[in-house]
């Protein structure tokens, strides 16, 4: 708040007494160079919600406002986040999308690939374990498998268990000419991250029955 917006708050005999030089206006002086740091900071408030723009000490908070703060464990002060700050602004950016399709292959899927920044995850039902379903995480996310097994117990269905596993590379002649990823057995489909705003697939999810 300025100093004049200031004084034409205060009674008339203190206004009368607010002249240059004098101590009251000094003090009003002072209150108006306190107040210049939070009033800068509402002007330009939406910037600590916009995942793409927040303070990086702010993302981690946000990921609790999209129900993905399971991706980043039990906070702990001593201990960095398990994921660089661009993955955590990713995931608050599709935090809608990702509620939308939490328990399909899609949404665990997209999950996966937007933690990590791998593409590949495999997910399988084995015909002999009804409500099963094994998640095969590409080579390159290895060193994740934590935060993984995280997002697969939040993203599954309830009545379902699961299990994560390490995809093996496979020989080099079982790789498709294309260069496209390898089918892991009966995979239920892949899905493709979609760019912060964009609309969802159409339902129901091509994954899904109808």
């Amino acid at each position: 708040m300025r100093r004049a917006a200031i004084e034409r708050l205060l009674p008339a005999a203190y206004q009368r007494a607010a002249g240059p030089g004098s101590v009251l206006a000094a003090l009003l002086d002072v209150m108006e160079t306190l107040h210049a740091p939070d009033e800068a900071l509402l002007a330009d408030v939406d910037v600590l919600f916009d995942p793409y723009r927040t303070p990086a000490g702010f993302a981690g908070y946000l990921t609790r406002w999209v129900a993905m703060d399971h991706v980043l464990g039990p906070p702990r002060p001593d201990v960095p986040p398990p994921l660089p700050v661009g993955r955590l602004r990713d995931l608050v950016a599709h935090g809608a999308l990702l509620a939308r399709w939490r328990g399909t292959p899609y949404g665990m899927r997209t999950a996966l690939e937007l933690a990590t920044g791998v593409t590949g995850f495999v997910l399988d039902e084995p015909a002999d374990r009804p409500f099963h379903l094994v998640v095969r995480v590409p080579q390159e996310a290895a060193g994740l498998l934590t935060v993984v097994a995280r997002i697969v117990a939040a993203e599954k269905p309830a009545a379902v268990t699961a299990e994560v596993v390490l995809a093996d590379a496979p020989p080099a002649g079982d790789r498709p000419a294309d260069g496209g990823p390898v089918p892991y057995g009966p995979a239920v489909g892949r899905a493709t991250v979609p760019a912060p705003g964009s609309p969802p697939p159409p339902g129901p999810s091509p994954e899904e029955p109808p």
